[in-house]
């Protein structure tokens, strides 16, 4: 599936020429021609949704700068296309969080090379986090980000919610999720596994993803792989 590619530029003749461009190069863009237009649209669009956006500075309604924080919110990353060449100008894009910054007017291949720059860039990122809905979760740096705020996790709480990501779609008995979270046989009560995945529930709002399996534990339910149930079978 084509990466989805927002344009937001309010010159409709530059908007189709950077679509056609893109249409060309493999992408599928989508155009906005107003900033309040787009803003309203990034309300009712879930994480995930778009690869890349392409914004102008100067638009009508928000302008761009004001939509920058609610692209990030939505983990998009933003290439700036504006006249607005001045060096304050640059310094504010860069540094309020764009992957790039270019200058009108600027040669179309090099447009094509910086966004598949950026887009191989994100994509490792990606490569290093699983996702679930609107869950981003770092494993190397041990972070959990819910609509792009960091949620703070203890250790176990942490090494609790990975397990389930790890085995998602599949039931894990209590006891088992006691053995691989300790790494021994523990002797103490399962139901300290209910604390930890209710809190977990509790604070990414997981409560229909992270479902109770009668009489044998739990199961993360994440059906983006098209997995069916399975169950983790105890060892003899």
């Amino acid at each position: 599936m084509p990466h989805k590619i927002l344009v937001i530029e309010d010159e409709e003749h530059i908007n189709e020429l950077i679509c056609l461009n893109l249409e060309t190069a493999g992408y599928a863009p989508i155009p906005f021609y107003d900033g309040d237009a787009l803003s309203q649209h990034l309300k009712e669009t879930p994480p995930g949704r778009y690869a890349l956006a392409l914004l102008d500075v100067m638009l009508p309604g928000k302008d761009g700068f004001v939509l920058l924080p609610e692209l990030k919110t939505l983990q998009i990353p933003v290439i700036f296309l504006t006249a607005r060449g001045d060096l304050p100008s640059k310094v504010k894009g860069l540094t309020d969080g764009a992957e790039d910054y270019m200058v009108k007017p600027f040669e179309m291949l090099e447009l094509l090379v910086r966004v598949e720059k950026v887009l191989r860039r994100f994509q490792k990122k990606e490569e290093d986090c699983h996702r679930i809905r609107d869950v981003e979760i770092f494993p190397k740096e041990r972070i959990v980000r819910k609509a792009g705020t960091v949620i703070p996790f203890k250790p176990m709480e942490f090494d609790c919610l990975m397990l389930l990501v790890k085995y998602k779609n599949i039931a894990l008995g209590r006891e088992q999720l006691l053995r691989m979270l300790w790494g021994v046989k523990f002797e103490g009560e399962t139901r300290t596994i209910d604390v930890h995945i209710g809190r977990i529930r509790k604070k990414l709002g997981f409560q229909d993803v992270i479902k109770t399996v009668p009489r044998i534990g739990y199961r993360l339910e994440d059906r983006t792989d098209g997995k069916g149930d399975a169950l983790i079978q105890e060892e003899p």
